[in-house]
């Protein structure tokens, strides 16, 4: 597999030598400013909070555009660090979750930043890239027609799925418009970034009072207390779980993978990492992509370090993403890519079947609530728009879950994000679906010509991420997971996309240069 760690990956890798230390330090420094006076200023004045986060993004297109990727990704992982240390000084829970979405609006104006330069014809306008871009207005244009449809419904919703389903296509735009046009070298931050948070997940596990007092952890999730007392929600996960939390770590402890296939096998509970960004779920899709990136380019026993990490998580699908990816590129060099490929189709049908059919005789929540969904694309087949339905609508929390495990759906569609995808967008849901798959074949047809780790990484990885959509709402809505995908996805694309340009100009160049006469 040292493939893998090749010069030419440096998308990703630099295809140069790699930056000097003074760049990986002003783009740390770029994306915590970025971020990190935000939530300042928003307590200052909400406006000039906004105003300056706009500002900054439009700046660092135009600055300094190859940091973009990077900085995104930055403030997707540390954001709610900077919230939950500020979190005293906050007056609201409503304050708290504006402030919480300021990584969207920083990434989403560097996103339309970066097309609006596009479409200027400032950044690379090649046939290919052209294509992609198509097909991404046409998927935006297709999710924003059912976000008009379900905002007439109910707006607040709406709008969060809208966030959710838009993120991943931002990023993979942005990412893929970025490394088309510049030669964008994220290794090293990549690498940086890993150990960061590394290091911040061992400190939480093995000193977690430590952790959440620097970070002023019961003050931030006391206001996330408060929100789901009011909402209903501590009194639907009590219904379902039979659970009944007495303090914070109660709150953080888990039975191992969060499934009852494994009681028999002695594992007692264990309290979750929540990682600077205040979220399992995503820290552990977070943590399992940066180890395998870290294998990819050649850094082995840093992937290693990670491992424990994304165990004490214990966060399925992460783990599940982690064992496909490896088992893909194994049976590449074993028995090359299209045999691998049409075997990996075949394992994660065959697995997605298992987990379906196991699900329903255990009652699993994900399982009936994708099957809520396809009952509700079977009804109606062209949708009923945004937020209408799902873990966000006010049926969530009178959900019966003994009597749905008993009949084996709900009526609506939840804890999966394709079942709750064709309940709301109907037969629609598959524009965004194919899109994102069409993008995971191309990198997956790079890797088979190139047999570089990191392509392999991001086209198989796209997939099973899309699998774990069945069973998760947070692998297709948790930036974290499916986001950090694409993004990868677009920089190993662009990059292939504008080194085939290079090429093709040193060709052009040699070829009229070969017949100058000599003077």
């Amino acid at each position: 597999m040292s493939a893998g760690s090749s010069p030419q990956v440096q998308t990703v890798q630099a295809e140069a030598s790699p930056p000097a230390w003074r760049e990986l330090v002003l783009t740390f420094c770029i994306a915590v400013a970025t971020i990190g006076f935000a939530p300042v200023l928003h307590l200052a004045n909400p406006a000039l909070g906004i105003a300056v986060v706009v500002l900054v993004g439009i700046a660092i297109v135009v600055a300094v555009p190859t940091y973009a990727p990077a900085i995104a990704i930055f403030v997707l992982f540390f954001q709610n660090l900077f919230v939950s240390i500020l979190s005293p000084l906050v007056p609201l829970p409503s304050d708290l979750d504006f402030i919480k979405g300021y990584n969207f609006l920083v990434c989403s104006i560097m996103w339309l930043a970066t097309l609006g330069l596009y479409v200027l014809g400032q950044r690379n306008q090649s046939a290919e890239v052209n294509r992609i871009m198509r097909w991404g207005v046409v998927t935006l244009a297709v999710v924003s027609l059912y976000f008009a449809i379900g905002f007439i419904q109910d707006g607040q919703p709406a709008a969060v799925y809208l966030r959710n389903i838009v993120m991943p296509l931002f990023l993979f735009q942005l990412s893929l418009l970025t490394a088309a046009t510049y030669e964008v070298r994220i290794t090293p931050f990549l690498v940086t970034l890993a150990v960061i948070l590394m290091v911040c997940g061992y400190v939480e596990l093995a000193f977690r009072d430590f952790w959440l007092a620097v970070t002023n952890g019961y003050a931030f999730w006391g206001f996330d207390e408060l929100k789901a007392t009011h909402s209903g929600v501590w009194e639907a996960q009590m219904r379902a779980t039979g659970n009944v939390p007495v303090d914070l770590k109660d709150r953080f402890s888990f039975d191992f993978l969060n499934t009852p296939l494994l009681e028999g096998f002695g594992l007692s509970k264990m309290l979750r990492i929540h990682g600077p960004n205040m979220h399992p779920i995503s820290f552990a899709y977070g943590i399992g992509f940066l180890g395998l990136f870290l294998f990819s380019v050649g850094r082995p026993l840093l992937a290693l370090a990670a491992l424990p990490l994304l165990v004490f998580c214990s966060v399925k699908g992460a783990l599940i993403v982690v064992v496909f990816v490896v088992a893909a590129w194994v049976s590449t060099r074993l028995l090359g890519a299209v045999v691998t490929l049409l075997l990996g189709f075949l394992g994660l049908i065959a697995f997605a079947v298992l987990a379906i059919r196991v699900g329903l005789q255990i009652g699993d929540y994900h399982v009936i609530g994708l099957m809520g969904g396809l009952n509700g694309f079977v009804e109606r087949p062209f949708g009923r728009g945004l937020g209408v339905g799902g873990n966000l609508s006010d049926s969530y929390f009178s959900i019966d879950w003994s009597a749905a495990q008993a009949a084996g759906t709900i009526d609506g569609a939840v804890e999966s994000a394709i079942g709750v995808l064709l309940y709301q967008m109907g037969i629609a849901a598959f524009v965004p679906l194919a899109f994102y798959f069409a993008m995971a074949l191309k990198a997956w047809r790079l890797y088979a010509s190139s047999g570089y780790l990191t392509q392999g990484l991001a086209g198989f990885g796209v997939m099973v991420v899309l699998l774990n959509g069945l069973f998760q709402e947070e692998a297709l809505f948790a930036p974290l997971a499916l986001g950090l995908m694409l993004s990868l996805t677009g920089l190993v694309i662009g990059s292939h996309v504008r080194m085939q340009a290079v090429a093709s100009e040193e060709a052009e160049f040699e070829q009229l240069t070969r017949y100058q006469p000599v003077t």
